[in-house]
Formats: C-alpha cells, sequence, structure tokens
C-alpha cells in the first residue's frame, strides 16, 4: 500500500532554494508479512495475547511483546510452529517482527539447554579473593588490586554463580534467560574495572573466557 505523507521544510527543499516549502513524498506499508518459528520437541508453549510462556527442561519463561503492534499464534495441524504476523507495517515495525522470532527462539534454548558464561580471574601481584553466598545469588570479592574494600555483586532472577571444579581462578554464570545470564556476568565484570591507572599495564579483573550452553548437544 502506498501513502502520501506531508513533509515541510526539508533539507532538500532548503538546498533548492525552496525554505518553508511543502512536498509530499510516498511511503510503502506492507500489507501482510509474516516469520515462524518452529517449537522443539520437549518445550511447551502458550500464547496469551501478546504474552508468550514457555516450558521445558530447566524451568519456565514467560516474555511480554504487548509494546509491539506483532500477532503472535500458533500455527499448523499439529500447533508444532509460532506465527509473528505484521498487517500495514513500515520497515521498521518489520525490523520488530524478526526481533521478536530471535527473542522466542532465545527461550527455548534457554529451556531446552540453559546459558552459560565462564569468567576468569586475571591478577599480576595481588590475588583476587572471590566468596560466592546465598546459594550462588550473591558474589563477593576481595583484595582486588590490594584494596580494602569488597564488592558485592547480586545476581539477577534466576541465575546462579559456583566456581569451576576443573579450572583454577574460573567463575561459571548459569541462567535460563539469556538477558539476566549475561547481564549478571556482565556486572561481575565492571565491579572490577580499573580506574585512574593505564589499563594497557593493569591488566587485573575479571574477564569472560566463553559463553554458551550446558547442554552442548
Amino acid at each position: 500500500e502506498w501513502k502520501w505523507k506531508p513533509h515541510f521544510g526539508s533539507s532538500r527543499a532548503a538546498s533548492e532554494g525552496f525554505c518553508g516549502a511543502s512536498f509530499f513524498f510516498l511511503v510503502m506499508k506492507v500489507i501482510n508479512s509474516q516469520e515462524f518459528v518452529k517449537i522443539p520437541k520437549g518445550v511447551e508453549v502458550e500464547v496469551s495475547g501478546r504474552v508468550v510462556k514457555v516450558t521445558g527442561k530447566y524451568g519456565t519463561l514467560e516474555r511480554n511483546f504487548r509494546h509491539l503492534p506483532v500477532v503472535i499464534e500458533k500455527y499448523g495441524k499439529k500447533q508444532t510452529v509460532l506465527k509473528v504476523e505484521i498487517w500495514f507495517g513500515l520497515s521498521k515495525h518489520l525490523a520488530c517482527m524478526r526481533t521478536v522470532c530471535s527473542h522466542i527462539e532465545n527461550m527455548f534454548t534457554g529451556v531446552m539447554k540453559k546459558f552459560e558464561y565462564k569468567q576468569r580471574l586475571v591478577y599480576s601481584h595481588f590475588p583476587i579473593n572471590v566468596n560466592i553466598l546465598n546459594g550462588g545469588k550473591t558474589v563477593e570479592i576481595r583484595n582486588y588490586l590490594g584494596e580494602k574494600c569488597v564488592r558485592t555483586v547480586m545476581m539477577y532472577p534466576g541465575v546462579t554463580c559456583r566456581k569451576s571444579e576443573q579450572t583454577k581462578d574460573e567463575l561459571i554464570i548459569e541462567g535460563v534467560d539469556i538477558d539476566n545470564t549475561s547481564m549478571s556476568a556482565a556486572k561481575i565484570h565492571q565491579s572490577c574495572l580499573c580506574k585512574k591507572k593505564d589499563i594497557r599495564k593493569f591488566l587485573d579483573g575479571i574477564y569472560e573466557c566463553e559463553s554458551g550452553t550446558v547442554d552442548k548437544e
């Protein structure tokens, strides 16, 4: 569908010497656009309006997409596919549709395989000491660059942290929600940033070395 849209005082009009002039340009809307996401085996999906609830091996995730002008529903005879649809969408609306599909696919991966981030403690002189409290929900970092202050990092809901049993000075952050898991890892990293020093020389900190899923298959 083509739609005429008025535009006033544009840079094009100014460049042509018509300051304050008005003209019209075309805005194209796609009548109907669809994306499909296959539901994996062992995953249950409930769709209510634009709220998607996913249940799998490692738990349940729920996400609200009511801020986007999309239609989400199960599709097919066996209801094994999710259809994301937009009517009369502009280019920005169509980009949102692909974003919704990516979020749903990450939810499937989280409840089936669980996300995992690995971080290493890096130090040259003062060893960094890490204590994990409250069942893996709280991380205390001590002796960073010899400082006396204790850095306390709280994990986001559904995320736990533990020390690696195979590798020295390694932390493992696990969670079902990819957003909460990655942000928890980022909080640990940002709590040990070197301030007011040459970062080419002072490389102490906690850095991410690997990211993926608990179930590798």
